[in-house]
């Protein structure tokens, strides 16, 4: 079996002069590799295609048959990096905590321990006759969420 850690470095080496950054590398037990890429900026098939050939150049099909797949993380995927959070500031998200709790909320920061998420939410000041949409910041830890993932918008 083709190893995790080599592929990795491999991957890292061909990115190493873009601003694409690694989501996910995963090995299964058949050598079906995959690789998940993404970038803050605009990532095409082509370059995709190049990252392949980069790693598949360092790769002997003599020595282990194996399967690759370069690609970019599924837009309505899970985030499973930093880089994917600092790429959607300023985006709705959806997230989902440990404990069971959902709710949407435009992405405004991240720091190395956690982001923040500015939910709206409506509020009857005392006296007023109609509520009024009130924007309240949310910090959450890495830890305390299990998936945080866009939320496309038709409007």
């Amino acid at each position: 079996m083709i190893d995790k850690t080599i592929v990795r470095q491999l991957a890292e080496e061909a990115i190493s002069s873009t601003d694409l950054f690694i989501v996910d590398v995963t090995v299964s037990a058949a050598n079906e590799i995959v690789v998940e890429l993404d970038s803050p900026g605009y990532m095409d098939v082509d370059t995709c295609g190049e990252i392949a050939r980069a790693i598949e150049s360092k790769l002997d099909r003599d020595v282990e048959d194996y399967e690759l797949e370069v690609g970019s993380a599924g837009l309505t995927s899970p985030f499973k990096v930093k880089g994917q959070y600092l790429k959607n500031i300023g985006n709705e998200v959806e997230v989902l905590t440990c404990s069971g709790r959902k709710f949407t909320g435009v992405l405004s920061g991240v720091t190395d321990e956690g982001f923040t998420v500015e939910v709206s939410r409506k509020v009857r000041p005392e006296g007023a006759k109609r509520p009024v949409i009130v924007s309240e910041p949310e910090t959450m830890a890495f830890a305390d969420v299990k998936q945080v993932k866009y939320v496309i918008n038709f409007k």
